[in-house]
């Protein structure tokens, strides 16, 4: 924990002995709001400023659609909090070559979309209308925060052939418990935290923290499934990967990394081999013509390697 982190911690944890509510309201509005938005780097420039922008509104906040391509075999591209679409350049040019189309959004409160902050059900109702517009989509490959978003509208009637989950969140109770420890929270703040969560953001949810996991009613969930985690990542913990193993069984496949913690992952080359050769694997029963610059993806496999490489 830096020193910032640890020093807000312990305010909040302070202000919540002579004022509960008043603590618990701050760290409620830490927990909803993205501290800061995160810039186009110099490295995904060149890709980010090839895409086609676009624009929809969602609850009131313009929302920043990307698109590569001609548009034919889209693929989603979902990311995860406090990050942007950008974060996928190393992506977009390998989707192109098997021939597939990128399509990536900036959720509210992210990137270049207004507002201040989003939820799961926002990301939820730009996946479904993202789908609309250029689905039916090939493929969801999704990170972190996005992850859970990706299963929840897959799970609610957005098709896809597969879905590559990247060092996600399996548990959304995970959220709160991850934001708590992140700041050394007191347990009285961690229940005026969840009373706040399902009051003010999710007041119609009866049954959210079931609802909204990724592994909550698999047997809804119909793309096969690529899971790629590091074991070293100090956000989402490797456990996230295993419990969605848990879930889906034999239906997921799960490729674990050492040393690229909880970003660099997306551009680790081994890691994107590995989900480009998933993402090229012919359907079971389906008959696939690649072009000729398919080649470069790699088949999907688990290397052995130095560590970074992607283990099994």
């Amino acid at each position: 924990m830096d020193r910032s982190t640890a020093l807000l911690g312990r305010a909040l944890n302070g202000t919540a002995l002579i004022a509960p509510r008043l603590a618990g309201r701050a760290a409620f509005e830490l927990f909803r709001h993205p501290v800061r938005r995160s810039r186009v780097r110099s490295t995904e420039r060149e890709v980010h400023d090839r895409a086609r922008p676009s624009a929809l509104t969602v609850g009131g906040s313009p929302v920043t659609v990307y698109r590569w391509g001609d548009g034919t075999r889209p693929v989603l591209l979902v990311h995860g909090w406090r990050s942007r679409a950008s974060r996928f350049a190393g992506f977009v040019p390998r989707l192109l070559d098997l021939g597939l189309s990128p399509v990536a959004f900036d959720a509210p409160g992210h990137g270049d979309s207004g507002g201040r902050a989003t939820t799961i059900l926002e990301y939820r109702e730009i996946i479904a209308r993202l789908h609309a517009r250029h689905g039916p989509f090939e493929a969801v490959v999704a990170h972190s925060f996005g992850v859970s978003a990706a299963f929840l509208a897959l799970r609610e009637g957005v098709p896809a052939g597969r879905l590559v989950a990247v060092s996600g969140v399996a548990e959304f109770r995970f959220l709160v418990d991850g934001f708590r420890q992140q700041l050394g929270l007191a347990d009285r703040l961690e229940r005026e935290l969840t009373r706040r969560i399902e009051r003010v953001l999710f007041p119609a949810e009866e049954a959210l923290w079931e609802r909204f996991d990724a592994t909550h009613r698999p047997a809804e969930i119909t793309p096969r499934i690529l899971v790629v985690h590091d074991q070293d990542d100090d956000v989402v913990p490797i456990g996230q990967a295993h419990r969605l193993k848990a879930a889906y069984g034999d239906r997921l496949d799960l490729l674990t990394t050492r040393g690229l913690g909880h970003r660099r992952i997306l551009t680790e080359p081994g890691v994107l081999d590995n989900v480009l050769g998933f993402l090229a694997e012919p359907s079971p029963g389906r008959s696939q013509v690649l072009p000729a610059s398919a080649s470069a993806a790699a088949p999907h496999r688990l290397p052995s390697g130095p560590p970074g490489l992607p283990t099994a």
